[in-house]
């Protein structure tokens, strides 16, 4: 854990829906050293977990965030001013996790800078490739109401910081300050401020469906086949709380319940013999999987039954059906280490 560096990210504004879009006013990300650290400009994007922008690359260990900004759907000027875990911070941000299968050699899910083999060459290329991700934004998400979610991005890596809680400004002077430099930053007449502000206002915003997106169980995928041959490689999982992770062998064979979001979408690979290699995708159905938790206490298993030809699967929960949007197969070209030969 030699060659610590100082961390590399950007930051990143997302919302659940367009007509939730928010504009910065102000901003600051207090980072660990002292280094100044800043949100984009402009407005945000994307969807929930993911902006779909980049920007200028900020610099140090983000352990806070005092920001203002305007919710134009409910006429809002709002201040958040908050403090993350300082240890886990330190941690995250040293975090590589795998993005990749590496060629004969084992994979772990996380290794942290200074790290050896976070890079490697494959087979008889010229260059090193990455096998690991490191954090590569910092993403706050805006839903009505004040919510803010934030989540560190490693790329096919998500993870939540955690919920807070934006105040309504009120403060006269304050909000006069804010509104001064809203209209600045984007040249609008206080005329045309309030025509947009009557033109985008939604009063039926509440946050209720992002926080029950934030649910935890504890529960685990377990993916099963009568054919004999069957051999699992890789699981990608979106989750509807914006978090998204990967497994690969060996920790994939080594499942564990954990407490986790519920998932939207499985993404899997696997083989049943040389020539036979597949491509499986899950898409959740949001009401049912949310009703079928609701009072589930103690593990839980996520279960998928591949056919033995391969042709079909069924998913299920503790053992009973558990009805999905679409299910997916297709042929892969996928390689792994232990593909059949």
């Amino acid at each position: 854990m030699k060659n610590e560096k100082i961390p590399e990210w950007t930051a990143e504004m997302c919302h659940p829906a367009n007509k939730y879009s928010v504009d910065m006013v102000k901003d600051e990300i207090i980072t660990l050293e002292g280094i100044h650290a800043g949100m984009p400009y402009g407005s945000s994007s994307g969807t929930w977990g993911d902006s779909g922008k980049m920007w200028t690359k900020q610099h140090g260990t983000p352990i806070g965030a005092d920001i203002t900004y305007y919710a134009g759907y409910n006429n809002t000027f709002y201040r958040l001013k908050i403090d993350f875990p300082v240890e886990k911070m330190k941690d995250l941000v040293r975090r590589n996790y795998a993005s990749r299968e590496v060629k004969n050699k084992t994979i772990e899910e996380y290794k942290y800078e200074g790290d050896r083999d976070l890079q490697y060459i494959m087979g008889d290329a010229d260059a090193a490739y990455k096998s690991y991700d490191n954090m590569s934004s910092l993403v706050f998400g805006f839903a009505p109401k004040g919510m803010v979610v934030v989540w560190v991005n490693y790329g096919l890596t998500v993870i939540e910081i955690g919920r807070y809680q934006a105040k309504v400004i009120t403060d006269p002077k304050e909000l006069e300050s804010a509104k001064n430099k809203h209209l600045a930053t984007w040249r609008f007449t206080p005329e045309y401020f309030d025509e947009l502000a009557k033109k985008l206002h939604n009063p039926n915003t509440n946050c209720a469906l992002w926080d029950m997106f934030r649910l935890r169980y504890n529960w685990k995928p377990v993916f099963i086949s009568d054919n004999p041959k069957f051999r699992l490689f890789e699981v990608n999982s979106e989750y509807y709380n914006g978090e998204r992770n990967q497994m690969f062998r060996p920790w994939l064979l080594e499942n564990k319940i954990r407490d986790r979001a519920l998932p939207s979408v499985f993404q899997f690979f696997w083989e049943t013999g040389k020539g036979e290699k597949f491509e499986g995708r899950i898409f959740f159905n949001q009401d049912e999987i949310f009703n079928r938790f609701k009072n589930l206490t103690g593990d839980n298993e996520i279960q998928v039954k591949i056919a033995s030809n391969n042709g079909d699967l069924e998913v299920m929960l503790n053992n009973e059906k558990l009805k999905v949007d679409s299910i997916r197969i297709y042929p892969s070209d996928r390689e792994f280490n232990d593909s059949y030969k």
